[in-house]
């Protein structure tokens, strides 16, 4: 049976590399400021732990899903193509039409690039895809209008949600330089801490940069 939590969950599978770090954290924030659960296999670090089975909890815990193909094609010739974003859809799909617990889960699927995954998926042809041109503010519109649809939301714009998130950005890095952590710390930040600190500055009433 899904988890207590499960309708406000939202597992996110997408780029764990440097450029898509804007994008992510982003997203991050956008889920925490419309109440929902973040969900990501990089919201813990247990070397011990098999990643399949990782994301399979993630998954059958999450009523929502956000899966970012962006990064699917290879860079460089000689290069394979990253195979683990649509491998992960394809096991959310299986879960939502398989699993009689989960047939009211909902997916977005998110691209840099219009129909640029249809070369190497095109079994998601007639999919609505979102894309976002690789800007974290139309990803913030892209997940904020779906889940406002998706979960009957009456929701704050996206323009109210940024500047949240750049009061947010403030006020983290302000608390992260007096704590110790210098600028390279900062940009390395593992997805954990962060997602505490997300929580921590709503938890605090969201306060002001000093």
């Amino acid at each position: 049976m899904p988890r207590p939590d499960y309708e406000r969950s939202v597992f996110i599978n997408c780029p764990f590399d440097e450029d898509y770090s804007p994008l992510l954290q982003a997203i991050l924030f956008c889920l925490f400021y419309l109440g929902f659960i973040p969900r990501i296999a990089t919201e813990k670090a247990d070397s011990g732990e098999v990643r399949l089975e990782k994301i399979k909890q993630l998954i059958e815990a999450s009523r929502f899903s956000i899966h970012d193909l962006s990064s699917c094609q290879a860079k460089a010739k000689g290069e394979h193509y990253r195979l683990n974003m649509p491998f992960e859809l394809g096991l959310d799909h299986g879960c939502r039409q398989y699993s009689a617990d989960h047939h009211d889960k909902r997916i977005l699927i998110l691209e840099e690039k219009p129909y640029r995954y249809q070369a190497a998926l095109s079994d998601l042809a007639g999919c609505d895809i979102q894309s976002h041109g690789g800007a974290f503010d139309i990803a913030v519109r892209k997940v904020r209008g779906w889940l406002a649809s998706e979960a009957g939301l009456k929701a704050d714009g996206p323009a109210r949600i940024l500047t949240a998130y750049a009061a947010f950005q403030a006020w983290h890095y302000e608390s992260q330089l007096a704590r110790g952590f210098s600028e390279q710390d900062i940009q390395d930040y593992p997805t954990a801490e962060l997602l505490e600190a997300m929580r921590d500055w709503f938890g605090r009433g969201r306060p002001a940069a000093s």
